[in-house]
């Protein structure tokens, strides 16, 4: 059986310490956000064990699993797309309006609802 690798996690700041532990080596690293620093514990992992098959990393925040795995998700779920664009400024408020901003119903809607009995 192989020996797991640990991840410890440490907030320091605004940044992370990040200790990577196994095989009888120690690799250290510093990173600014919890997600860059999950990035950067998979490559001193694999400075220290260059096959991934059978490799098994536990990550930890302050020697926590459940700790690092909720603080992680939130970190992730929390993080922009970066394909996505940032909409140009004003470009909404400059915008004439468009059929849907008008008050008048769209072709598929009716042009009134008939009144319902709730009695």
């Amino acid at each position: 059986m192989r020996e797991s690798i640990e991840v410890n996690y440490v907030p320091d700041g605004d940044d992370w310490q990040i200790t990577v532990t196994g095989v009888g080596e120690t690799r250290e690293a510093t990173a600014t956000s919890l997600v860059t620093a999950r990035e950067q514990a998979e490559e001193l992992v694999a400075e220290l064990v260059s096959e991934e098959a059978g490799r098994t990393v536990v990550h930890l925040l302050n020697g926590d699993a459940l700790a690092f795995t909720s603080a992680y998700l939130s970190a992730r779920l929390a993080r922009p797309e970066e394909s996505t664009q940032p909409p140009a400024p004003d470009e909404a408020a400059t915008a004439e309006p468009s059929e849907s901003d008008s008050d008048e119903p769209s072709s598929d809607e009716p042009a009134h609802r008939a009144p319902t009995n709730q009695g």
